[in-house]
């Protein structure tokens, strides 16, 4: 309904299929570029093209040798990106990987590839047995990028992934010495196949069979041979033309053809390519075949439209159409998309088409928009929707800006309208024109924008160093910046001299971008320059690192092994100051690791344990540097018990104490010195083992083997307590049965411990007439408990009266409630102190 669209350069095939030609660039070649003279090979996604003078075009130079070629690299708006000077050998074909990578193909069945930058990457071989290369193709597989070459002994070569270059032999084409006129590659269902044409016959090989297949071509009109052939984008579609001038389209399995068109035309064609849509019917599909001066547009119903060019052009196959290159233009043909053609198409009568027009009726303050938006009141959401889809297929920002404003203008009339696709669109097209500048040169569509997904278009923008760029585009979708900024800072390693002002701009910039839930590392960016020789600059950036398990094991790498020790010990991770530790003690020079290490405690501590459970003469020498006399002694004592040693070390252990002015230690060395001297004198003399026994234990022994006066010799020279000694005997005694013994040593002198003891092993051991001899003399407020645990209840009950204890009393009661006689006594005494309260 409205003319706001360019329409004019919209042409039809076939009913409700419309086509447009859009204008993207007019190029900005040198003066010196003619592509009447180049060989064009273009990356598809708007990226990179290559030009190289024509193989055919080379001047022979005096001798056996041939010009080498320099290769041209520029951008979809013309802009020189790079140039490599070929020298290597001779170039067979030429073409880019999904990966923007470019392609070199030699007839020695090598296969050389750089960055757009001209920057050489890696080469592969084809196969030992490929040699004389005579054709080749770069094709799109479902693995990425793969190669396809024919040699001279018609032997066909595939590898279908540049990423991992294992090359497979198809059939083996003995019958074809001539007569091979072209060839293609499908790759469906990852497998590929090669299509060979042959007089009027399509040849099929596949990898795996004896022998190929072949397929006879039959047309309503007579011809010898197919002289071209062109697979679709998606690999779905083939396309045919024969000698006659006539197109054949159809599957790309051969089982089903789509119409014929006769050209009318005598003249070989320089390319053909599809226009594929993304409705995959045969019916919405064309076919673009360029010639000298004109390109032919031929749908798959048989309608055709007509091109004419005053200078040479190139055809670019895409996933949604097909960019013609010429030498002052670039420009684009695609079916019209379905929601544009329901605005601007002659006589549509859609919703979004009123809504269009109802917006551009309010602009223009007439009553006439109110009756337009009546029309599709009940449509409304459908309008507004298919303006916000068709802005996204516009390339003309006016037309974008016309069309979103209707949408804005629309949703103001629905209620409860969610706007996040109305929203969405709006950043899509704000990055799609910044991509489509022509500094920057990539005129991606919307289908392939959605395709590609943000993170591998931000990838492109940071191989063409757009950083900048690829940091608002970041933001603008709410994607993460880290690996921008990570790449920026690859750039400024690897190009600016200065690393003092490397570092300084690193770090202002990675500072200003960290944010709690993104985190840029100084570790990555340390690490390159490590690899580019910057040691010094790596060094300055991990500093900044605040993650120490990163930090730290590069901080190693770099030689730098003290920054190392400090980074481990401020985390407090043990793992990694043994980490650290462990590395410095294979690297660095005994006395120098010792004197770092000294200087930070906590190292040392943990390499101290280390020791201890790995070396213990390292850990000796140690506390020997150090002058710990007090470590030293423990170790020399701990070494002495694991091998049964002491005596020996006793003295070296005693003297290490004394240095280190433990008095206490000191006199225990030498009290141990003096009795297992007592030991050795007593086990000679009894023919037992006492030695290496505690005092305690021996003066036990000695009691018990009845030398009464060697213990009591030990008891004074050693100071032992009475009460110590006292308990010892009591207990001896009464192990031994030695009751009178027993009564003498009590009767002996006054008891340092009580005889409450002397009561308790007599019950030990059973013996209650012989605890009753010491219950007397037990101390009054123990009397009770006593007299109870011996069982006499009558003088325990005598003895809680006296106290005036009407508790122990109830406990006598509770124990004998099979005496009547005593329960009676105890109630009567119970009773009698009640009565007294």
């Amino acid at each position: 309904m409205s003319l706001l669209c360019n329409t004019g350069d919209w042409f039809t095939l076939g009913q409700k299929n419309s086509y447009r030609k859009i204008d993207l660039y007019s190029m900005d070649w040198p003066a010196t570029i003619n592509l009447e003279q180049m060989t064009v090979h273009a990356a598809s996604y708007g990226g990179p093209v290559a030009l190289v003078k024509d193989f055919k075009q080379f001047l022979k130079l005096s001798g056996s040798g041939s010009a080498k070629p320099v290769i041209r690299i520029f951008n979809c708006a013309g802009k020189l990106i790079s140039s490599i000077n070929w020298d290597n050998g001779n170039l067979v074909c030429m073409g880019w990987s999904d990966a923007e990578e470019f392609l070199c193909v030699q007839d020695d069945g090598f296969v050389v590839i750089y960055d757009m930058f001209g920057n050489f990457q890696h080469k592969f071989s084809m196969g030992k047995d490929v040699t004389e290369v005579i054709d080749a193709k770069i094709f799109a597989s479902s693995s990425g990028t793969g190669v396809a070459v024919i040699t001279a002994s018609h032997k066909i070569y595939i590898v279908n992934s540049i990423k991992d270059p294992k090359s497979r032999p198809l059939s083996e084409l003995l019958s074809l010495p001539t007569g091979l006129t072209s060839w293609e590659l499908v790759s469906q269902e990852r497998t590929t196949c090669c299509l060979l044409s042959r007089d009027t016959e399509i040849i099929l090989a596949r990898h795996g069979e004896s022998a190929p297949l072949t397929h006879v071509i039959t047309m309503k009109s007579d011809f010898s041979s197919i002289i071209l052939m062109a697979v679709s984008f998606n690999h779905r579609h083939l396309a045919l033309y024969t000698n006659t001038g006539v197109i054949w389209m159809g599957s790309a399995d051969l089982k089903t053809k789509y119409c014929e068109y006769a050209t009318g035309r005598t003249e070989r064609p320089q390319q053909i390519a599809w226009c594929c849509d993304e409705d995959p019917t045969p019916d919405n599909q064309a076919v673009v075949v360029s010639y000298v001066s004109m390109v032919l547009v031929v749908g798959t119903t048989g309608d055709s439209n007509i091109y004419t060019y005053d200078s040479p052009m190139v055809l670019i196959q895409e996933m949604d159409g097909v960019r013609i290159l010429t030498n002052g233009y670039h420009e684009l043909i695609q079916r019209v998309p379905r929601c544009t053609s329901n605005i601007f198409g002659i006589g549509i009568s859609e919703p979004a088409s009123f809504l269009f027009e109802a917006h551009r009726k309010f602009q223009e303050r007439s009553h006439q928009s109110d009756e337009y938006l009546c029309l599709i009141r009940d449509r409304l959401a459908s309008a507004v929707a298919e303006c916000v889809q068709a802005a996204g297929q516009e390339f003309d920002t006016h037309t974008q800006k016309s069309l979103i404003r209707a949408a804005y203008f629309g949703k103001g009339f629905l209620s409860g309208y969610n706007p996040e696709e109305y929203i969405e669109m709006c950043r899509v097209l704000r990055v799609l024109n910044a991509l489509r500048d022509r500094n920057v040169g990539m005129p991606l569509t919307l289908r392939q924008f959605n395709f590609l997904q943000p993170l591998v278009i931000l990838d492109r923008l940071i191989f063409r160093k757009h950083y900048g760029l690829a940091i608002q585009v970041a933001k603008h979708l709410k994607l993460p910046e880290s690996r921008i900024l990570e790449h920026w800072a690859f750039h400024k390693i690897v190009h600016d001299k200065n690393e003092e002002e490397v570092a300084r701009k690193i770090s202002e910039k990675f500072l200003s971008h960290q944010t709690r839930t993104e985190r840029i590392s100084f570790a990555n960016v340390a690490k390159k320059a490590q690899q580019v020789g910057k040691t010094k600059l790596a060094i300055t950036l991990l500093e900044l690192e605040p993650r120490k398990s990163l930090q730290v094991p590069l901080l190693l790498k770099l030689g730098a092994n003290e920054k190392a020790l400090m980074a481990a010990t401020q985390s407090g991770d043990t793992d990694l100051i043994y980490m650290v530790i462990l590395e410095m003690k294979s690297t660095t020079a005994l006395a120098k690791f010792q004197m770092t290490i000294r200087r930070f405690p906590l190292a040392q501590n943990l390499y101290k344990k280390y020791c201890q459970a790995n070396s213990l003469s390292t850990l000796k020498d140690i506390y020997s540097q150090e002058d710990d006399f007090q470590s030293q002694a423990e170790l020399g004592l701990r070494e002495a018990l694991e091998i049964n040693n002491v005596e020996v070390s006793i003295p070296d252990i005693s003297g290490n104490y004394k240095k280190a002015n433990k008095t206490l230690e000191t006199e225990a060395c030498d009290e141990t010195k003096k009795l297992m001297k007592h030991q050795k004198t007593l086990d000679e003399k009894y023919q037992k083992r006492l030695y290496g026994l505690p005092l305690h234990a021996t003066i036990r022994q000695l009691l018990l083997l009845g030398d009464i006066k060697y213990a009591e010799r030990l008891k004074s020279e050693f100071r032992v307590p009475d009460r110590r000694f006292w308990w010892l005997r009591i207990q001896v005694l009464s192990q031994q049965f030695q009751w009178d013994e027993l009564e003498k040593f009590a009767k002996s002198k006054k008891s340092p411990i009580g005889y409450e003891p002397f009561v308790e092993v007599c019950l030990a051991q059973g013996k209650v007439d012989e605890a009753k001899k010491y219950l007397p003399r037990c101390g009054e407020e123990n009397k009770f408990k006593w007299y109870l645990r011996a069982g006499c209840h009558v003088e325990a009950a005598t003895i809680a009266y006296e106290q005036k204890d009407i508790d122990s009393l109830l406990k006598i009661y509770d124990c004998c409630s099979n005496d009547p006689a005593l329960l009676a006594k105890v109630e009567n005494l119970i009773g009698q102190l009640s009565s007294k309260k």
